[in-house]
């Protein structure tokens, strides 16, 4: 606890030499996430380097106009004019992505790179307007930022099902007490963006803060579930790879992770010793974390595809406890629900949701009851699609309703 003590007075005495440069015109987006863009952030990118381009253009008309105007009255002054010819202030996008593998048990080399790395992050969160997170960022939780600096938190997950952050201190899963306080966990967030107020009272209490920072925007990846031509892009590419996904009904599973993973195991066999192979492809999305391999050849064990791609080939999506089946009923995928260590996972984690009757699907603790009810097509969709409608309330333009805000709070 003392060396983490003393860290994080280094930090701040480092952090205040960052102030002292210039804040930018910039938005600089952090993530643990993944050592690679994610998907969130390149979309806001795209987006803001469109209309980085669309107000440069536009400037440039106007200032073209204006000085074919003010040549028709002095045709001599020709430098004057060109002067009003000012490029647009463009907003600058810095990505940081870096994943510190093992967490707070990562390896000491590891933990020295994310160090660097975070050196990365105080000079841009120093300079930024503003800072848009999707996981926790140690350095805006302890350090103290200027005043104009804007810190969005847009959290990974579409929705909330499993409790995390302030709701979970002590428990098995969660963080102890002393170390959240000691790191400030979660503070300094100006906003939280949810995509339904029907959950954000429970992300408020995981992130501990008030109601009055949750603002209603769905994630940028929303846009790409409801684009077609996104859909036929990434259907072409899966069954280039799998061309057996085009000739069968897909099931799609997507548990997820747990720290034993030795039981999720024992049940991914005992499904696929129910599957009808002649009728049906199985298709296995497991977290990113998990370690299980899968030895069976009838089974598609993929690891190049994201579990939001598979979902357009799938024609029935079986997970747990995981947010993927926010992403699903986006697309009125068929769900059901393999809970085989339900009470157990209450008991480690807790869940935020009314399992059992908020879920527009079968649930059962058996993978022979699971394949049965998709056998003889046993769901009602419409369920789903009100289980859409209620925890994700915007399903258009999503990208581009998180810039206008993000502009907003940018020249306020």
């Amino acid at each position: 606890m003392m060396i983490k003590k003393i860290a994080i007075i280094c930090a701040k005495i480092l952090y205040s030499f960052f102030k002292l440069f210039p804040t930018q015109n910039k938005i600089t987006m952090i993530s643990r996430q993944s050592n690679n863009e994610t998907l969130d952030f390149k979309l806001l990118r795209e987006e803001i380097e469109k209309e980085n381009s669309e107000l440069y253009k536009t400037q440039q008309d106007k200032a073209s106009m204006s000085i074919v105007a003010d040549r028709k009255k002095e045709s001599n002054n020709l430098e004057e004019n060109n002067k009003k010819n000012i490029k647009p202030k463009k907003i600058k996008v810095k990505i940081l992505c870096h994943k510190l593998e093992g967490g707070i048990n990562a390896k000491f080399t590891e933990k020295m790179r994310y160090g660097i790395h975070m050196l990365s992050q105080m000079y841009n969160i120093a300079t930024s307007k503003v800072v848009i997170l999707d996981s926790y960022c140690i350095l805006i939780s302890i350090l103290k930022h200027k005043k104009k600096l804007k810190v969005i938190q847009m959290w990974h997950s579409m929705g909330t099902m499993k409790k995390f952050g302030y709701q979970i201190l002590n428990m098995e899963e969660g963080a102890k007490k002393e170390v959240a306080t000691l790191m400030k966990m979660h503070k300094n967030y100006d906003y939280v963006f949810a995509s339904s107020m029907a959950y954000a009272k429970q992300l408020a209490e995981g992130f501990g803060c008030t109601l009055d920072k949750i603002r209603i925007f769905s994630l940028p990846r929303v846009d790409l579930l409801t684009s077609e031509e996104y859909k036929k892009m990434i259907v072409e590419k899966i069954e280039e790879k799998y061309p057996v996904t085009a000739k069968k009904k897909n099931i799609l599973y997507c548990p997820t992770f747990r720290k034993d993973e030795k039981r999720l195991k024992e049940e991914i066999y005992k499904m696929i010793k129910e599957v009808d192979f002649n009728k049906y492809n199985l298709i296995i999305k497991l977290h990113p974390l998990s370690r299980i391999e899968i030895n069976s050849q009838e089974v598609i064990f993929d690891k190049e595809f994201s579990s939001m791609d598979m979902l357009f080939i799938a024609d029935y999506v079986i997970s747990d406890y995981s947010c993927i089946i926010y992403e699903a009923s986006i697309l009125k995928i068929p769900l059901f629900f393999l809970a085989f260590d339900l009470q157990e996972y209450i008991n480690k984690r807790g869940l935020t949701i009314d399992y059992k009757k908020e879920l527009p699907g079968i649930v059962s603790k058996d993978a022979k009851k699971i394949i049965e009810a998709i056998n003889s097509e046993k769901y009602n969709i419409e369920e789903v699609a009100q289980f859409r409608k209620k925890y994700v309330t915007n399903i258009k333009n999503c990208t581009e309703k998180i810039l206008e805000f993000v502009d907003k709070i940018m020249k306020e």
